[in-house]
């Protein structure tokens, strides 16, 4: 799933917490699976945060008896209009909106075709890339070239065919493609899920076995087209080569499935929705990106959209409509000595706006569990908005000796916090991020927002200083919680505060002044002094310490 296409397809309820229904009348009747095999319908457990749990475990799901009872009103979404319908409408691959009255009764059920619904849900933009899809898996591909053992593929190659592949690797062979000119044009492509998951549509596929290609140029004017894609048990290795997409969901090089792709030194553009310049989706894979440049110019299309393991080194990594990148769920993505620039445009839809996102939107397209994004080295660009954002998920997040340029109206360095965006990530209220941050010979500027139902260890080491204020941002928090914010500043670090600030507890072995290098008041939520300043500035904290255990930090390999 790309920047384009994170559709969250939980099933939602006019109030916070799906409740267990009891059997009101005597005359009620229970659902059932689609299979009417008496399974409870699953649903997510929003007590414990749509995601996340109360002592921080992402993702445990529980089970739930829906009982419909005679004031119950099922109705079929189509058009926009709808229309009532029995138990026996309900298909497989539906999507359903619950919805509950003041003393936890179904009131209404409205299911919906799933491709209709999944449109914008998820995807930190609102586009389609990604999300949950009622289809079963793809078994069989069309292509212009069903490549053979051995076989070199050089020259023109053209695919004009609906959702076709020119060179479809699909059984144990090894291919070489070289100094080959491969032209995929479709205007009838359909894009969508199965090109996003399955590679359906890509210029060059492998499925299995393994694909070289070297000095060759690939371009695609399809829905789908992607240029390069490795899904399953297939192999691709590109290197020295152009890629120009032009179409919605159609990244320059792409896995899913749990595709390898290995690339260096290519040259990559692309200019549709949901088609990120280096693309991963459900299944993830491994990616790893040596040289080269990568734009990607559409809406809701990062230069990576993550939801694999991807390491890029020495690359060019911009995204001119878009964040510079989004990682999901139980995925890491490490950059070294890499230029990375994101504009990711204002939506009504989001509570803030971001150049790097890091967070789990429950699609589907990616395994509940801990993200990593690491970046050494390089520079680092925001024409719009905050800097990082981390919600509903746990993180690790690295920056060692980065550049940074900050948007000129940036709000943030760092929001760890909830979300009410309309797309739904986790539920509100409940929706926190626990987040390991590690600054390492690293100059940042700008606020560190959290709020109570996140968890923030903020670790400053070897010689890293941050400008700005640390702050307790409670408006998606809901009712609040037991979440923190740590701050560890070793002896060699400095923060230069520059307004009043409020965290949790505070281990400082180095320094701490004003904008004016004037000491800084610290004191206690209790009124216990800690440190009197000769500032105006203030630091209020739980507790506080003149000495800094940071073996919790990340160490930079």
């Amino acid at each position: 799933m790309n920047t384009g296409k994170d559709e969250e397809l939980t099933q939602q309820s006019s109030t916070e917490e799906n409740q267990t229904q009891e059997d009101k009348t005597q005359d009620s009747t229970s659902t059932k699976s689609p299979d009417d095999t008496n399974t409870p319908l699953k649903m997510p457990d929003a007590e414990d945060g749509g995601g996340q749990a109360p002592d921080g475990m992402m993702g445990q799901e529980s089970e739930a008896v829906l009982t419909i009872n005679d004031e119950s009103v099922l109705y079929k979404a189509a058009d926009g209009e709808e229309n009532s319908i029995s138990l026996e409408d309900i298909s497989e691959g539906d999507f359903i909106t619950i919805t509950f009255d003041e003393d936890g009764n179904i009131t209404k059920i409205v299911v919906e075709n799933m491709s209709a619904a999944q449109e914008g849900m998820g995807r930190p933009d609102g586009n389609e890339q990604g999300g949950p899809s009622g289809q079963a898996a793809v078994t069989s591909y069309d292509s212009v070239i069903t490549a053979t053992d051995g076989q070199t593929v050089t020259g023109d190659v053209t695919s004009q065919g609906t959702d076709e592949n020119a060179v479809l690797a699909d059984s144990d062979v090894k291919v070489n493609i070289e100094n080959a000119n491969i032209t995929r044009n479709s205007s009838d492509s359909t894009g969508g899920d199965s090109a996003s998951f399955y590679g359906v549509g890509a210029a060059v596929l492998a499925t299995d076995g393994e694909i070289t290609i070297k000095d060759s140029t690939i371009t695609t004017d399809a829905k789908g087209g992607a240029g390069v894609f490795a899904y399953g048990d297939g192999v691709v290795n590109v290197s020295d080569t152009t890629i120009n997409t032009t179409e919605s969901t159609s990244g320059g090089i792409h896995v899913a499935g749990g595709g390898t792709l290995n690339a260096s030194n290519l040259t990559v553009e692309t200019n549709g929705e949901s088609a990120a310049a280096i693309r991963s989706d459900r299944g993830g894979g491994t990616m790893t990106v040596n040289g080269g440049s990568y734009t990607s110019n559409g809406v809701g299309s990062p230069s990576v959209y993550c939801t694999a393991d991807i390491t890029v080194n020495d690359a060019d990594l911009t995204a001119t409509g878009s964040e510079a990148v989004c990682i999901e769920g139980l995925n890491s993505l490490k950059l070294t000595n890499c230029n990375l620039t994101g504009n990711m445009k204002d939506l009504d839809t989001n509570d803030t706006t971001w150049n790097i996102i890091v967070y789990q939107s429950m699609s589907g397209d990616a395994e509940v569990g801990n993200s990593t994004f690491e970046m050494v080295g390089g520079t680092l660009t925001a024409g719009n908005g905050g800097m990082i954002y981390t919600t509903n998920t746990e993180c690790t997040i690295l920056l060692s000796d980065v550049d940074i340029t900050y948007a000129d109206d940036s709000e943030f360095f760092l929001r760890c916090t909830g979300n009410a965006n309309e797309r739904g990530w986790g539920s509100t209220g409940k929706n926190g991020s626990q987040c390991n941050f590690t600054a390492n010979k690293q100059q940042m500027e700008g606020l560190v927002v959290w709020d109570s139902i996140s968890t923030l260890d903020f670790y400053m080491t070897d010689g890293s200083i941050l400008t700005g204020a640390v702050t307790d941002d409670e408006s998606c928090a809901g009712d609040g919680g037991d979440g923190y914010c740590n701050l560890y500043i070793d002896e060699s670090s400095k923060w230069i505060v520059t307004q009043d600030s409020t965290l949790t507890n505070l281990y400082c072995a180095g320094t701490i002044e004003d904008a004016t290098g004037k000491t800084v008041t610290v004191q206690g939520t209790d009124g216990t002094v800690y440190v009197k300043g000769t500032s105006d500035v203030t630091i209020t904290v739980d507790s506080y310490s003149n000495t800094a255990d940071v073996k919790g930090a990340t160490a930079v390999e």
